[in-house]
């Protein structure tokens, strides 16, 4: 049990992420109606409109028709991660969360950070990257980002069959195991970025009891996006940014029970 509590987050997190790619592949597979499509369009029990909401606004910026169906599931979709809070989709949902943090554990197995140059990259990159999408979209008349996307090759690949996305799988695992340490989701991915901007005020996020700190950072070093965690060790507080994944890392890793989820404009730190 205690290693099922140290690991909670991190188990609920990768079976929500398997569980959702599992029922795209049962729909495209078996026919199954639980969940049909992929992450850009998709339908729960062939009733319920769901839609990428960044794939939509490029098809805006590219000139296209969007059916009244799309702007609801993206709308649904909105919704959800707005009150959800942070990227939630990131850790939760997405699949390319997997590579990633697969590079990263082998990234401090191995002490890359330490073993030689550390390159730099800003993590305001990914908002260039969304405005960059939909200027591109503009000017060619097409989803740029989502045409491009590895994310969207990858869960396509696994409904669907891979093909030659495993290179862009392949080049995105080697970009954040070699090269910049949470390289693609913290700094260049526009999803992360967009879903930073509409979750910024959502419910869930994640609090800081400073009296119960023992200055320790390994909330610190676990963290995908360590900016956040301003607070530690300084003052009580909530995570308040958006860019904020709610993985639950730091409070698995928190030996002094000083991290917990709470509830914005809800609850206290008691």
């Amino acid at each position: 049990m205690g290693i099922i509590r140290k690991y909670r987050f991190m188990i609920l997190r990768r079976s929500s992420q398997l569980s959702l790619m599992f029922l795209f592949f049962a729909g495209n597979a078996y026919g199954w109606s639980v969940l049909k499509g992929n992450l850009s369009s998709s339908r729960i029990m062939d009733e319920v409109p769901l839609s990428d909401p960044f794939a939509i606004l490029q098809i805006f910026a590219a000139g296209s028709i969007v059916s009244s169906e799309a702007l609801l599931g993206a709308l649904t979709i909105t919704t959800f991660f707005a009150i959800a809070g942070g990227r939630v989709f990131c850790s939760w949902v997405c699949p390319m969360n997997l590579v990633t943090d697969l590079a990263n554990r082998l990234r401090r197995t191995f002490r890359i950070d330490s073993a030689g140059k550390s390159w730099w990259m800003s993590r305001n990159t990914r908002y260039w990257v969304i405005g960059i999408g939909l200027i591109v979209s503009l000017f060619m008349g097409v989803a740029a980002f989502e045409w491009l996307s590895p994310v969207s090759m990858l869960h396509r690949g696994v409904i669907y069959g891979m093909g030659a996305g495993w290179a862009a799988v392949l080049s995105i695992f080697l970009f954040d195991f070699l090269v910049i340490k949470n390289g693609f989701c913290g700094h260049i991915c526009p999803l992360g970025g967009f879903y930073s901007i509409i979750g910024r005020f959502g419910l869930f996020r994640i609090r800081h009891h400073k009296g119960k700190c023992t200055l320790c950072m390994k909330c610190i070093e676990i963290c995908p996006e360590k900016q956040v965690l301003s607070m530690v060790g300084k003052k009580d507080g909530m995570v308040l940014s958006g860019e904020c994944t709610n993985c639950g890392r730091c409070i698995e890793v928190c030996d002094d029970n000083a991290m917990k989820f709470g509830m914005r404009y809800i609850s206290k730190i008691t």
